[in-house]
């Protein structure tokens, strides 16, 4: 069997999704190297981060952290474009469980519920996958709570939101979303996961869609932030 796996890596050797650099046995997606590099933003540590009070006045958020920053040109982004339009679901996945072992000990890995954003249907038969999904299921290889795929649905095929404001972001989000199973739902903890925030307007959306649903406290968790 080893034999089978080292001719497969030599065949086709398995690269760093940031750097290129062959990866070690031991390593996925990402090498070392790159890992202890990445731009974190350490927000779990503060409880009023910059990604929080984007939902000040907008959405009961609670808590809400990112693992790291997103800056156009860095060698990180192709993490984001490999997971959304490369297919490469094992970038979420990876990152994901790298998130979770840097947050085991906190409130985010104590919800009853994670929730992924969702795709609309017809988006997500294109893709193959949902990469919010793929960023939950990292998440919970240590988290180990309810996952939960079902309960929240986007009903509208919004258009693009690149270039778009704030306002117009909001606007093109408001009423996607919504809850299928409302007494799944309330008083429950919730852990929304996507995967990257800018505006915040996708996951305001969602916010208030399981809040007026009825969900107890809602925190939120993304790989990076722009």
């Amino acid at each position: 069997m080893r034999f089978f796996v080292d001719l497969l890596n030599l065949i086709y050797p398995v690269k760093c999704e940031v750097c290129g650099r062959l990866l070690a046995e031991s390593e996925r997606a990402i090498c070392s190297l790159c890992y202890l590099r990445l731009p974190r933003t350490n927000y779990h540590l503060d409880d009023a981060n910059p990604m929080v009070q984007l939902f000040w006045g907008r959405a009961r958020v609670l808590h809400a952290s990112s693992y790291f920053f997103f800056y156009k040109g860095s060698p990180y982004q192709s993490l984001l474009h490999k997971l959304k339009y490369g297919g490469n679901k094992n970038i979420g996945f990876t990152l994901g469980k790298l998130f979770a072992a840097e947050l085991i000990n906190t409130f985010f890995s104590t919800a009853d519920l994670m929730i992924p954003v969702p795709l609309h249907p017809k988006k997500q038969k294109k893709r193959g996958y949902n990469q919010s999904e793929m960023i939950a299921r990292g998440l919970n290889v240590l988290f180990a709570m309810e996952l939960n795929t079902k309960i929240l649905i986007r009903t509208g095929f919004a258009a693009t939101q690149t270039n778009k404001g704030r306002f117009d972001r909001y606007l093109n989000m408001k009423e996607q979303f919504q809850v299928t199973e409302p007494e799944e739902l309330k008083g429950k903890s919730v852990l929304l996961i996507d995967d990257v925030v800018t505006t915040g307007s996708t996951l305001e959306a969602c916010a208030q869609a399981l809040l007026e649903a009825g969900c107890g406290d809602l925190n939120i968790l993304c790989l990076a932030i722009a």
